[in-house]
């Protein structure tokens, strides 16, 4: 009996080693699962990344002023002096189809009916704006983009963007939708025949069947379908003036 009892006297240390390694290894385990846990959250952001952006920052911009353009599927920002790129914006499953430049301002419309402005300066996305059924007509053929993307006023605030069943106007500062103008039964608004005259914004809008000359034709502007005694909103920003001349017409007390 002595011998069995100084045998497991012996063998006691080996046990109670393996225990505390078993429970040193779990331990670090359930460490190592908590210090990954961040990682793997940032990558399920990443990869869900809203409306399937991908903006990639270049060096600092230098001082120069900066210049946009579309480059293969993405808008780029370029140095206009020395032509360095300073950043790329992409969006995945689609790409750009036309831009609209005003100072600080790149509107893209994309193929999937995504319309978004982005700050060359800043290197930021202001703002995305989807357009209902736009993506489908312009997949159909995509040399249609050209002439959707239309201002709305010498300084670009306003942009409409023209599509067969309707026009939208967005507020450029915000991407703020000011007005909508539906298509009549019938007919449908063809983005390739506009033309900018006297402040205004002609449009082309063939219609089916036998019908007057002047319904084919429409003109807007900032505030809207421009008709005889209209009052509309406004655009200002809130807060803002009303410097374009919106607001409904109130009669003054007797």
């Amino acid at each position: 009996m002595g011998q069995v009892t100084a045998l497991r006297l012996f063998y006691r240390p080996g046990r109670y080693a393996r225990r505390v390694m078993e429970r040193t290894r779990l331990a670090l385990t359930a460490i190592a699962a908590v210090l990954a846990l961040p990682l793997v959250t940032a990558a399920r952001h990443a990869d869900r990344a809203p409306y399937g952006d991908h903006f990639h920052r270049f060096a600092a911009p230098t001082a120069g002023a900066a210049a946009v353009r579309i480059r293969g599927a993405a808008v780029e920002a370029y140095d206009r002096g020395t032509g360095a790129p300073r950043w790329t914006y992409g969006r995945r499953g689609s790409r750009v189809l036309a831009l609209y430049r005003a100072p600080g301002h790149a509107v893209a419309l994309w193929a999937d009916g995504m319309v978004t402005d982005t700050d060359p300066d800043a290197r930021r996305v202001r703002w995305h704006r989807a357009v209902p059924g736009l993506g489908a007509w312009l997949t159909a053929s995509p040399a249609r983009a050209a002439g959707v993307l239309q201002p709305l006023d010498p300084d670009a605030t306003m942009l409409a963007v023209v599509a067969p069943e309707r026009v939208s106007a967005f507020r450029v500062a915000d991407g703020d939708l000011r007005w909508l103008l539906p298509a009549p039964q019938g007919c449908a608004f063809d983005p390739a025949r506009t033309a900018h005259t006297a402040g205004a914004l002609l449009l082309a809008r063939p219609c089916r069947g036998p019908h007057p000359w002047p319904r084919e034709l429409v003109a807007v502007d900032g505030l809207g379908e421009i008709t005889p005694g209209r009052t509309p909103l406004g655009n200002d920003l809130p807060g803002g003036r009303r410097a374009d001349g919106g607001g409904n017409r109130v009669a003054r007390p007797s």
